[in-house]
């Protein structure tokens, strides 16, 4: 065991690129699609929100490749840049949230869609908390041997889920299209106020649908030349994604028109019922479950790496921030993922905490993108830099505010469930105090 702060560098460009997509695109793109149409209603606005969030998706990557370049190799990632812009404890809080909401709930509400889609497609008899548990703790198995090992997994899932998501495209374009109706319509009603909130509220489910580029550069320490791959990996990733989201939302329009989209909970399975009756939902449901599979496996080689640093730190128990075997993998940091998730999963608690998700995730998106004008300011990382934010101070502080306005509005739509991130984010402030007076102790 080595307690070597600079893990193996294993991965290159396209291992970044697969997990830079491996982290926005789970099981969320075959049903998010609907969730939009619930909210705005012509295929206008539905897929100008799209595009948007796309948008707002290549500013961040944008951000987050000169974020990379000025601090590469970086163990941890966000939670770095957000300690060498601000304090400790603002980073510390990161990792809180990360471990107690954003991440781990995400990761067990994906692994209980993986098990109910597995239990269809299999009929075995084991339930769901069971299959979950089983999917969670395998991965983190898997990752035990290294980044490389986990690295291997999540490429070959991520590209089953691409071939899925295109097959769905293809056969959505030739299968026949809705009746027109009123699909030519921009607006189903005159602009206002009302219709902005309405765009609001459709962003919510979007971003939450892009969310996850950033974990890429959690593992950014075990890049051969992160310099270089995580900045060019985030920007090809995110960009790949852009299109097939959008190619997605074309092929759901162009089948179920928007007043389907908006009539279904499920766009993808009653796309390919559509075209290819029974044998086409059942086919659907396969790829649903690998890209939840792929989802897991990406969450369980990134997010650990942020606990890891914590306990680099100083910050979190010690046997956290230890690397194990010749992987030099931070073993014990990707148990503790492994378990949380799955005491989640066991627990039928999730549910509630995704929907308030959005929230922490965009508070800490808006707080490292800010993070970038510290950086340049204290000339952090300048030596370093071989990539620049375009238009930047600009559509660095339009990413800003679009995540203040990402903000606002998942509070509006749910403030009991954003208070209750709030409160968990902001308890561990006295954990943050407890952990610094230890270390000092």
């Amino acid at each position: 065991m080595t307690i070597d702060p600079k893990p193996r560098r294993q991965l290159g460009l396209f291992d970044a690129t697969m997990i830079v997509m491996g982290g926005i695109i789970g099981a969320g793109i075959f049903a998010n699609p609907s969730e939009v149409a619930h909210r705005v209603h012509t295929p206008f606005l539905i897929l100008g929100v799209w595009v948007l969030g796309g948008l707002l998706a290549m500013c961040g990557a944008f951000i987050w490749a000169e974020l990379g370049t000025r601090l590469p190799g970086a163990a941890g990632g966000q939670y770095v840049y957000l300690r060498e812009a601000y304090h400790p404890a603002v980073a510390f809080l990161y990792g809180w949230g990360l471990l107690l909401v954003t991440q781990t709930a995400g990761m067990a509400a994906v692994a209980v869609i993986f098990a109910s889609y597995l239990r269809a497609l299999t009929g075995v008899a084991w339930n769901e908390s069971a299959i979950a548990a089983a999917a969670l703790l395998t991965l983190a198995a898997i990752n035990c041997f290294g980044a490389r090992a986990g690295s291997n997994v999540q490429s070959a899932l991520m590209l089953l889920k691409i071939g899925a998501i295109a097959a769905l495209v293809a056969i959505g374009f030739a299968s026949s299209g809705h009746s027109p109706g009123q699909s030519r319509l921009l607006l189903d009603q005159s602009p206002s106020f009302v219709s902005l909130k309405a765009i609001g509220a459709a962003m919510v489910p979007i971003a939450f649908a892009y969310g996850g580029w950033q974990t890429a550069s959690f593992v950014a320490a075990e890049m051969r030349d992160p310099g270089r791959d995580l900045s060019r990996g985030l920007l090809f990733g995110v960009f790949a994604v852009v299109a097939l989201y959008l190619a997605v939302n074309l092929a759901c329009l162009h089948v179920l028109g928007p007043a389907g989209l908006d009539a279904t909970t499920t766009p993808a399975s009653d796309l390919m019922r559509t075209a290819l009756g029974e044998n086409g939902a059942r086919w659907i449901a396969l790829a649903i479950t690998i890209s939840a599979l792929g989802f897991l496996s990406q969450s369980m080689l990134t997010a650990p790496r942020v606990y890891y640093a914590m306990a680099r730190d100083g910050l979190f128990f010690a046997s956290v921030g230890k690397l194990v075997g010749k992987a030099e993998s931070p073993v014990v940091a990707i148990i503790l993922q492994g378990f949380a998730a799955t005491v989640i999963a066991c627990s039928g608690t999730y549910g509630e905490i995704l929907n308030f998700e959005v929230t922490v995730d965009f508070i800490f998106f808006g707080m490292t993108a800010a993070a970038l004008f510290v950086l340049r300011r204290r000339r952090i990382g300048s030596d370093s830099v071989s990539y620049r934010v375009p238009g930047h101070p600009f559509t660095t502080m339009l990413f800003v505010l679009s995540c203040a306005g990402i903000v606002v509005s998942a509070v509006t739509a749910s403030p009991r469930n954003s208070a209750i991130a709030l409160g968990i984010m902001l308890a561990g402030l006295p954990v943050y105090w407890f952990w610094s007076r230890f270390r000092r102790a």
